[in-house]
């Protein structure tokens, strides 16, 4: 389980990292700072599984709630989307730490 978790993790922060590139070389080329927000970016990808995520939020009890969410999700840059929970599932993945005790005399 924690190999999955890193590697998924890991995934998710060198695309976050790819993205970060794109951005910075928008930026260069536009002589301003440019960030792909991550709805921007993920309709580029693929617009029709959008619109269908859209529509399930839509569907569901707390409807208004989730609309609020899914909107700020999407304007966020996308890098820190995917950097964020790639950052946190890599950590949840790592082993777990162990504490050394020295004796005295081993010191």
């Amino acid at each position: 389980m924690r190999l999955v978790l890193r590697l998924l993790g890991t995934w998710l922060v060198g695309l976050a990292l790819v993205l970060l590139v794109v951005d910075g070389t928008r930026s260069l080329a536009g002589n301003a700072i440019v960030f792909t927000s991550f709805g921007q970016a993920w309709s580029q990808l693929h617009e029709p599984s959008l619109e269908a995520v859209t529509r399930f939020f839509e569907s569901r009890f707390f409807a208004d709630l989730l609309d609020h969410v899914m909107q700020a999700i999407l304007s966020y840059p996308a890098f820190a989307v995917l950097a964020v929970p790639g950052v946190i599932l890599a950590l949840a993945g790592r082993r777990p730490r162990r504490e050394r005790f020295l004796r005295q005399e081993q010191i």
